[in-house]
C-alpha cells in the first residue's frame, strides 16, 4: 500500500535506489518472505548497490523513510520485528470460532520423536523468519536478544531436563552473528544450561566460516572494543559478519535442514495424518452449530 503523506524532493540518485529497493521487496514477497530495514540493506550492499558502512546505513534508513512518505515505497512492505501491538481475538459467530479452532488445531507433531528441538537466534529482528521456518516442522524457537536473561536460561533449562525426564535427547539449533560476541553466546548457552543440570546438545548452525565462504555476505570490522575481540580476531581476522545478512532463502534451507536432521520422519508423517483426521472432525461438528444458532 502505498501513500503519499509529504511531498519530498529526492534526488534521482535516490529515486533509483528506491526503484532498487522496490524490486528487492518485491522478489522477496513473491517467495513468501517480508524483510527488515537491515535485511534490505544488506541486499542492497550484496548487489553492490551501495558500501557497507554505518553512514550507508542510516542513509538508506532516511531513504526508505522519506519513499514512503512521497508515497513511492509500500508501507506494510518493511517489517519492525522488534515493536508489534497485541490484542485478543474476536469472532463474529459461535461457528466461526469453531472454522478457527478447526484450522489452527494441532497435535504436537513430535509426538513418539527419541528428540526435542529448539531453535535459538540471537536477533530479535530475525525472529519474523526463523519462526516461519520452525513453524513449518512444529518446532519451537526463542529469539535471545542477545546473551540471553537469566531467568530465560533457568527455564530454558528446566524445559530441557523436563523433556531429558522423559526420555528424549535434547538438541537446541542456535543462531547468532560471527563476531566476538556472536560467537561466544553459543559457548555461554552451552556452559548455562549445563551449570543448571540440562543435557542439551547445542548446535550452532550459523553464522560459521561455511556459510561466509559459500554466500559472501558482506563483512564489518570486528569490534576491538568488545571484550572478546583479541580472541577472535587472532582465529578469524579482523573481519565479522552479520546474520541479518545471509538471504531469508538461504536462512530458511539451514534451519530446515538442521531440524529434519533430528525428526524421525515416518512417525512425524503419521502425526500429520492423525491431525488432519482430528481437525476434520471438528469441522464436521459445524452444521450442529449452524443448527443451534
Amino acid at each position: 500500500m502505498k501513500i503519499q503523506y509529504a511531498k519530498i524532493n529526492i534526488r534521482r540518485a535516490g529515486l533509483i535506489l528506491i526503484d532498487n529497493v522496490n524490486a528487492i521487496i518485491a522478489e522477496y514477497e513473491t517467495a513468501g518472505y517480508s524483510l527488515t530495514l537491515r535485511q534490505v540493506y544488506y541486499q542492497l550492499v550484496s548487489r553492490d548497490l551501495i558500501e557497507n558502512s554505518e553512514k550507508s546505513y542510516k542513509h538508506v534508513g532516511n531513504l526508505i523513510s522519506n519513499g514512503r512518505l512521497a508515497g513511492l515505497i509500500d508501507w506494510q512492505a518493511i517489517e519492525d520485528r522488534t515493536r508489534t501491538l497485541r490484542r485478543l481475538p474476536h469472532w463474529e459467530t459461535p461457528a466461526e470460532i469453531v472454522k478457527g479452532a478447526a484450522s489452527q488445531y494441532r497435535r504436537n507433531l513430535w509426538e513418539g520423536q527419541n528428540r526435542y528441538c529448539e531453535v535459538w537466534v540471537e536477533k530479535d529482528a530475525l525472529i519474523g523468519i526463523v519462526e516461519q521456518s520452525a513453524e513449518r516442522l512444529d518446532c519451537p524457537c526463542f529469539s535471545c536478544r542477545g546473551y540471553t536473561s537469566q531467568t530465560e536460561m533457568w527455564n530454558a533449562a528446566m524445559r530441557f531436563a523436563g523433556k531429558a525426564n522423559e526420555g528424549h535427547e535434547c538438541v537446541l539449533i542456535h543462531m547468532g552473528d560471527h563476531d566476538p560476541s556472536g560467537i561466544d553466546m553459543t559457548r555461554d548457552i552451552r556452559e548455562r544450561l549445563a551449570m543448571f543440570g540440562a543435557s542439551v546438545a547445542v548446535k550452532r548452525i550459523a553464522l560459521n566460516m561455511p556459510q561466509i565462504e559459500e554466500y559472501s555476505p558482506p563483512p564489518n570490522p570486528a569490534k576491538e572494543t568488545d571484550s572478546r575481540a583479541a580472541g577472535y580476531i587472532a582465529k578469524y581476522g579482523n573481519s565479522s559478519w552479520e546474520l541479518d545478512a545471509l538471504e531469508p532463502r538461504a536462512l530458511d534451507a539451514l534451519i530446515t535442514a538442521a531440524i529434519k536432521s533430528n525428526l524421525d520422519q515416518k512417525k512425524y508423517s503419521r502425526a500429520i495424518k492423525k491431525q488432519e483426521a482430528e481437525r476434520k472432525s471438528i469441522t464436521a461438528l459445524l452444521p450442529l452449530i449452524d443448527n443451534n444458532i
